[in-house]
């Protein structure tokens, strides 16, 4: 795994409360007050049967019976915890069946990490590094095709929409692992600060989008396109080459912008790119 998947820096409070998260989204997500996105949201601790086990998430889906469009929320390196929830709440509340798992389920069930965490600890990175080199490619493909198939089994999900997904950090390539892995439902993918889109591997997750179906919202952080200019102008060929729609657009704002609680996250581009991010779904799912 990359270093590039990882966020840099400490990290100071990854468990920011659901009031702060809702309270600064309430604008975008266009509700009046985030007590009443709280109460629009029916939200549940769910397990899932996987071919490597069983994988702890949370689902979330309007109150009523629906049927609402899916999408899959792959958390970054930090992995499932409490701002991620009120993230799929915010999600759920504009009209979506959201799953966000515990990528790490093969490892530990989530929180994995508890309060602060620094990234300048060689032990306390190995140990993520470990979380994340259980998750092969060929595992998350079969987690992919798992995760979309208990959303759809859902009796709220609108199975004959297409389905969304969207990652963060590392969840960004596995995003894009997703839409080659279930094409046929993936309709939109987005990705932020994505670590690792492309690489000189010969499993670069950039080589996967001709086996695509999706429309893409790439949104890159500036300093990782400062260390990796070339990678944008990569993607949006292979883009271009597969026929698919996308928008890459560099972000003003540092790795991590978009996870209130990283000593990177900027609101102003944080509710920038949810906004693409909605206008994304409500075209193309």
């Amino acid at each position: 795994m990359c270093d590039d998947e990882i966020h840099q820096g400490l990290v100071e409070d990854w468990t920011l409360s659901r009031r702060t998260f809702v309270a600064a989204g309430v604008a975008a997500a266009g509700m009046a007050t985030a007590a009443r996105a709280a109460a629009e949201v029916t939200e549940k601790n769910v397990t899932i049967k996987t071919p490597d086990g069983s994988a702890d998430a949370a689902l979330f889906h309007p109150a009523g019976k629906g049927p609402w469009p899916a999408v899959l929320v792959w958390p970054d390196i930090m992995g499932l915890r409490p701002v991620f929830r009120d993230l799929g709440r915010r999600l759920a509340a504009q009209g979506y069946v959201v799953l966000v798992p515990n990528p790490f389920y093969r490892s530990k069930p989530a929180p994995v990490i508890d309060g602060a965490f620094d990234f300048g600890n060689p032990e306390s990175r190995k140990i993520l590094f470990g979380y994340r080199a259980a998750m092969t490619d060929e595992g998350v493909d079969k987690d992919a095709i798992a995760y979309l198939a208990f959303l759809d089994a859902q009796p709220q999900t609108a199975k004959r929409k297409k389905a969304g997904v969207q990652g963060y950090c590392m969840g960004g390539p596995l995003s894009l692992r997703t839409a080659a892995a279930v094409p046929g439902r993936i309709g939109a993918v987005g990705s932020f600060h994505g670590g690792g889109l492309v690489t000189e591997a010969p499993s670069s997750p950039h080589l996967l989008i001709p086996k695509t179906k999706a429309a893409y919202l790439v949104a890159v952080a500036r300093n990782d396109d400062a260390r990796e200019p070339q990678a944008k102008d990569t993607l949006k060929e292979a883009f271009r080459a597969a026929g698919r729609p996308a928008t890459v657009e560099v972000y003003p704002a540092d790795h991590g912008w978009c996870v209130p609680g990283s000593q990177a996250y900027d609101q102003a581009s944080a509710e920038k790119a949810w906004s693409a991010l909605s206008a994304l779904y409500a075209k193309s799912l």
